[in-house]
């Protein structure tokens, strides 16, 4: 096969024969893809031939792993029958089984390396999505990261976030005179959301060592691209965090990642399973966030590839970036279903061979149709296209297969203690103390400016005393001690001093 290009299959042509390799070409790769169809349609396997082909090809691949099929692509694969079939059918020839290069992360540190964001690199734009914040609460939670910034509190963990919104709780009428409204029912309301995100398992995603982009980036000794699978089974119960976590790690590539144009072959192609978890319900400011992303990330040389069951889960301004095209069968029984057939038909270069409409609808297991961009970008005339068989493992790991991999991974020992420094908790933990302390003092130095700097001897209270028990006590007092006392704080010149002295003194001679 060409070295420049993936091999993903061959065309079908009106006499059923599969003679015409359809193939990608490396140096569009980096301008994005979709992958579509119905459960059960091969879409898993598209994935993994297009993982392997990047891989094979020197790209590092980032993708989540949903029902832990994908896994399997680390394994060599075995040659059945049906396997052999389908490469002899594409002309796919030699055949080889092979593995992978694969790194597995896992959020919850179970299948795979931990992986982490701290607070601050989330932003706050980000926190609200996944905690579905009003927009009242959204700008109360803008507000903190500028205090944040303004103080130098470091926002790394979810108890740093907590401690920060309790100061500015207390703090709220001074600080809406300087940034707008701020209510203790809106920060209540955040405070509740970090809390149900933190029984889902937050405090294991935010905090340090935080994930480095060029850990996902990697290249092996042998030139192929570490695959990095994401352990999603887990992660897709709380379907927010998910979408929110792939999200930051699109923005992430997007801010760190220097302008390249277009390379021969991209530098990191990333795979965005069940896609449409990220645009359901999602706020205009998202959107346009997604979308800006999508658009200019390609000239950092990478590409995304979002893969759905239907491709009206992507928004148009989305899906009109998307020049490379996998449609696995769909069905059409309601409206909506045929209204999707027909959105998908519509996106293709037609095929006078063969109507689109009805070719998506009657498509069998591992067949799609199949448009790539072409010489010069101009996407190719679509083609219904017999998928080639992967070369890896169809199906998962065992457990442990999957744990030899993980103690030998080149990032094992990086992440797998989280760090806990100094951060906006500890600070403001000291700033208690010290205005405690600095309170006390203040108390102290009331009192003895109201008696002159004087202090009661010990028969009338000005000693405490050990209990029992070890408690501190004082002794009991006389209603004349106790008057004596009030006398004392309520004198406050010299002449009034020597005379509660001379009094004190026959007093204590009786």
């Amino acid at each position: 096969m060409a070295a420049d290009s993936i091999f993903l299959g061959a065309s079908r042509k009106p006499d059923d024969s599969y003679n015409q390799a359809e193939s990608l070409l490396l140096k569009f790769g980096n301008r994005h893809g979709l992958i579509t169809g119905a459960t059960g349609t091969g879409k898993t396997v598209t994935l993994q031939v297009l993982a392997e082909g990047f891989s094979a090809a020197g790209v590092p691949v980032f993708c989540s792993d949903i029902k832990g099929d994908l896994s399997g692509i680390a394994a060599k694969g075995e040659e059945k029958d049906f396997l052999v079939k389908r490469a002899a059918d594409v002309k796919l020839d030699p055949y080889t089984m092979a593995s992978s290069p694969v790194i597995f992360w896992d959020i919850f540190g179970e299948q795979g390396h931990p992986i982490r964001a701290t607070i601050s690199e989330m932003g706050p734009l980000l926190l609200s999505r996944l905690m579905n914040l009003t927009e009242a609460q959204e700008g109360v939670l803008n507000i903190a990261f500028k205090i944040a910034d303004e103080e130098g509190l470091l926002l790394l963990d979810m108890k740093d976030l907590q401690s920060l919104l309790v100061n500015i709780a207390e703090r709220a009428e001074e600080i809406s005179a300087r940034y707008g409204n701020v209510t203790k029912p809106s920060v209540g309301a955040i405070q509740r959301s970090l809390l149900v995100l933190e029984q889902q398992g937050g405090t294991k995603f935010f905090g340090e060592p935080a994930l480095k982009i060029t850990d996902i980036m990697r290249t092996g000794t042998d030139g192929r691209g570490q695959v990095s699978i994401l352990a999603a089974d887990k992660l897709m119960m709380n379907p927010r965090l998910y979408s929110t976590f792939l999200l930051w790690l699109l923005s992430e590539l997007f801010e760190e990642l220097p302008e390249i144009g277009d390379p021969e072959k991209p530098r990191l192609v990333f795979f965005f399973d069940e896609a449409h978890l990220l645009f359901n319900e999602a706020p205009k400011a998202l959107l346009t966030r997604v979308e800006q992303v999508v658009r200019l990330i390609r000239s950092k040389g990478v590409g995304v590839f979002f893969i759905s069951q239907n491709p009206l889960d992507v928004p148009e301004t989305v899906l009109a970036q998307l020049g490379n095209r996998v449609q696995h069968a769909l069905r059409a029984y309601t409206p909506r279903e045929q209204n999707a057939v027909k959105t998908a038909a519509d996106t293709f270069r037609a095929n006078p061979d063969f109507n689109t409409f009805e070719a998506i609808t009657n498509l069998g297991t591992g067949e799609a149709l199949v448009s790539t961009l072409a010489e010069k970008g101009v996407p190719s005339m679509v083609q219904r296209t017999l998928i080639r068989p992967p070369s890896g493992r169809i199906g998962p790991l065992n457990i442990d297969e999957r744990q030899k991999l993980i103690n030998a991974s080149p990032v094992a020992g990086i992440y797998d203690e989280m760090v806990d420094r100094e951060s906006a908790y500890e600070l403001l933990q000291k700033k208690a103390v010290q205005a405690k302390t600095e309170e006390e003092a203040q108390t102290q130095q009331a009192e003895a400016d109201s008696t002159g700097g004087w202090k009661l001897p010990d028969f009338l209270g000005g000693e405490t005393k050990t209990g029992p028990r070890g408690g501190q006590i004082r002794g009991r007092q006389t209603v004349a001690e106790a008057a004596m006392k009030s006398v004392v704080r309520s004198v406050g010149s010299s002449l009034g001093r020597a005379l509660v002295r001379g009094i004190l003194g026959s007093l204590s001679k009786r």
